[in-house]
């Protein structure tokens, strides 16, 4: 383990914030449908744990369920990670914040802003204060703008279009302007409609039509 490697350490970080979360909600609002799809919050903690420790058997039993199908299986591996006890996915969280795993093209990258995004999936349902670290949300804002967001935001989402952090030293690209908060940008990105409202500029108009 690199410690002062700063992506691990925002990694970590976040693998952290997310099991004080876990252990902070009522049953109730663990059932609580998330932002992403169909998912609960609980079962977007189960996606989160699942990232980290899935038991081989299941994903290779997801996959086979799923046609081979990535995005499919890691939906049925994030339901079945979910049946674990809550307190169980924070432990495992907590346990392995600095698990080395490095996915192929996105990177250590793409585990910090995968943590940030459905940490917000969870968060903002709930109407809870998110408290991101503006360096982290940095470097996930220069992810999802930098070409190597697969499977995160399609290229042609930011396409054309001017990005500009209204509470953070960031932007990006020509065009139609989009400002606002990073977290809402770094949201609506990823294809997270509710928060366009936050967001100002007569691009705005036209990442919505991109993401709906």
């Amino acid at each position: 383990m690199d410690a002062i490697d700063p992506v691990r350490d925002a990694i970590a970080g976040e693998r952290r914030r997310v099991a004080d979360l876990i252990d902070s909600l009522s049953p109730a609002q663990l059932e609580t449908p998330s932002l992403c799809g169909a998912w609960t919050v609980r079962q977007v903690a189960g996606h989160l744990v699942a990232a980290i420790e899935a038991p081989r058997g299941a994903t290779f039993s997801a996959l086979l369920r799923s046609g081979f199908r990535v995005h499919r299986a890691n939906a049925l591996l994030a339901v079945e990670m979910a049946r674990q006890p809550p307190a169980d996915l924070a432990a495992t969280l907590r346990r392995k914040a600095y698990d080395d795993f490095r996915p192929p093209i996105v990177g250590f990258p793409g585990q910090l802003t995968d943590l940030q995004v459905h940490g917000q999936d969870m968060r903002r349902p709930l109407g809870l204060p998110h408290g991101l670290v503006p360096d982290r949300l940095r470097l996930s804002l220069d992810f999802l703008t930098g070409g190597r967001a697969t499977g995160f935001t399609p290229r042609r989402r930011p396409a054309g279009l001017r990005f500009e952090a209204t509470d953070l030293d960031w932007a990006y690209g020509t065009g139609a302007l989009v400002s606002g908060p990073a977290e809402a940008l770094m949201m609506a990105l990823t294809g997270r409609a509710p928060v366009l409202g936050e967001l100002d500029g007569p691009g705005v108009r036209v990442l919505a039509g991109r993401i709906t």
